[in-house]
């Protein structure tokens, strides 16, 4: 366990850990996430059995910025440029159409990938070091709550863990909004740390312009 998540070389190597398939528990905003090299179908297929998760459920990817997110997505509306410009980074999981390229275990089949720029410097920073996307989601037990703190995480994740970032308590309370920007308007899908009211707020100012 990484006794400081801010130490730069903590990250580094954690980074490097992801490439070589390995999986690290890491601090978002909210929540601690499970992150592995998301072009990995082995390490992702990690991901699903610590989780306990079905494989029926995607997975969401973090990527460094807007130039690495429309790198694996197949077209990008104006309704969601304008999401990534009031909401990114930070706590809003934009949902597209999936590129070819990226494994189908991420997608479960649907053809879709959510993709989120952390906002959490220590998130942000192994995005970077992991040198491409890490899955985002939430390190807890299938069907059981996120954790904002390590100490709350199950003992069976942290024993399956190659690495663990602790930045202490979190913020806690929910997690990402999600929102699918292949419909118009956007959809929204899971309400979470970003309220609708916010969403619709931004949508609006768009058409009134």
């Amino acid at each position: 366990m990484a006794s400081s998540s801010e130490d730069a070389e903590v990250v580094e190597r954690a980074g490097l850990c992801i490439r070589k398939g390995g999986l690290v528990i890491f601090p978002t905003f909210c929540l601690y996430g499970m992150g592995v090299d998301a072009m990995n179908p082995e390490a992702i297929e990690r991901v699903f059995a610590a989780k306990g998760r079905p494989e029926s459920n995607p997975l969401l990817i973090l990527v460094k910025d807007r130039e690495a997110a429309l790198s694996h997505v197949q077209a990008v509306s104006e309704e969601a440029r304008l999401l990534m410009d009031v909401f990114w980074p930070g706590r809003l999981t934009l949902v597209f159409r999936a590129k070819d390229h990226l494994p189908e275990s991420l997608t479960a089949g649907t053809g879709k990938i959510g993709i989120r720029v952390p906002e959490h410097p220590v998130a942000a920073a192994l995005v970077r070091a992991a040198g491409g996307p890490i899955t985002g989601t939430s390190a807890n037990l299938s069907g059981r709550p996120g954790s904002s703190s390590v100490k709350d995480l199950a003992p069976e994740l942290l024993s399956l863990a190659d690495c663990v970032l602790d930045a202490g308590l979190l913020h806690g309370g929910k997690g990402s909004t999600v929102v699918d920007t292949t419909f118009s308007p956007p959809r929204i899908l899971r309400e979470g740390a970003v309220s609708a009211a916010a969403i619709q707020e931004a949508l609006l100012w768009k058409t009134a312009k």
